[in-house]
């Protein structure tokens, strides 16, 4: 079955069987999810492993006997004994022989996180212009209101009653300026290419926050045999250093009350990754996970937008800009949050 090797490089389940269920080939995806061997594989139906295979017998005919060239349906597989069953999405499609069927099983949790991680990625690039575009036209006629402001103060004198509301203008607009200047950050700043290490990017941010946080515990969970890559080290410590700060700030009232507040940063190598329509071989995945209470539901999805901001005083843009600087990098971050625990993952491509 040399035809099929290639089938061992993708990410998702594939099973190339006979009409009557006997498989032929069974991918290296396909052996870790259901924990056996291709050999134990080969030497069974793929009928044994679903739930309900009257969907699937059904199927396999109707393609054979070129009813369809392909189908889908959905489908629950049976793994490891007292596993819980695994939703799929499973494809169902010819080959050039007619004597073999290729099966196809997508997890539904992959195929959510795929259609999130492209949602986001739209919704990020749909307004990067509009904010670069909005900043600027705010940019503009701020200078000339603070020095206006200025002036009339100047006119005033110091002793005037009057005054204060001049240097209450002069503030307020220095305020907008700093909040402008954090909008246009990401896209003045030219990256500085070098080699970078996850660990220690990691170490400093982690570093950084517990001087800010004296009380909070950050678990390290490092696998240290990943490779440097290139990137802008200076951006991705701003970029984590976000990330970590939004999960500190949300256990503070954990820390205040004398509860558990832990964050754990934990690092693996992720293989077969597509990462904006693109597929890597290779990928870091950095996961900063926390107990606190969650991200709330009505801000869930839109936490990457800027100025969207589930915590009083935050200014919403954390994680707008810590996405912006992933994505410079070909990257991406998704969070998964329920009360209890908030995953942020931030998943980098790898040489």
């Amino acid at each position: 079955m040399t035809d099929y090797a290639a089938f061992d490089q993708l990410a998702t389940l594939i099973a190339v069987v006979r009409p009557d269920g006997q498989v032929r080939f069974a991918n290296a995806a396909f052996e870790d999810q259901l924990r056996l061997s291709r050999r134990a594989a080969q030497q069974r139906t793929l009928f044994e492993w679903f739930a309900d295979d009257r969907r699937l017998r059904e199927t396999l005919a109707a393609v054979q006997g070129n009813r369809f060239a392909t189908a889908r349906f959905e489908a629950q597989l049976r793994r490891a004994p007292h596993e819980e069953l695994l939703d799929v999405l499973v494809l169902v499609s010819q080959t050039d022989d007619p004597q073999h069927l290729v099966v196809e099983m997508i997890e539904a949790t992959q195929q959510a996180r795929h259609e999130r991680e492209e949602r986001n990625l739209d919704q990020v690039r749909s307004s990067k212009d509009l904010i670069r575009n909005l900043a600027h036209e705010i940019k503009n006629p701020l200078g000339g209101l603070r020095g206006a402001a200025q002036l009339l103060a100047l006119e005033l004198g110091q002793d005037s009653e009057l005054l204060e509301y001049t240097q209450v203008i002069v503030h307020e607009a220095d305020r907008l300026q700093v909040l402008v200047d954090r909008l246009l950050a990401p896209h003045r700043q030219a990256q500085v290419v070098g080699d970078v290490n996850i660990h220690e990017v990691c170490e400093r941010v982690r570093a950084l926050v517990l001087i800010e946080f004296p009380k909070l515990t950050i678990r390290r969970d490092y696998d240290i045999s990943l490779p440097e890559f290139r990137g802008d080290r200076e951006q991705l410590i701003q970029a984590l250093l976000n990330v970590v700060q939004n999960a500190a700030q949300a256990l503070q009232p954990q820390l205040v009350a004398g509860q558990p507040a832990q964050i754990v940063l934990r690092t693996r190598a992720a293989r077969q990754v597509t990462l904006g329509k693109q597929r890597w071989r290779l990928a870091l995945e950095l996961h900063v996970e926390d107990n606190g209470p969650g991200v709330p539901s009505e801000i869930r999805d839109r936490l990457f937008f800027p100025l969207v901001t589930g915590r009083e005083g935050g200014t919403g843009l954390g994680l707008h800009l810590a996405q912006t600087i992933v994505q410079a990098h070909q990257g991406i971050i998704d969070c998964d949050s329920e009360p209890g625990r908030t995953d942020f993952r931030i998943l980098l491509p790898l040489p």
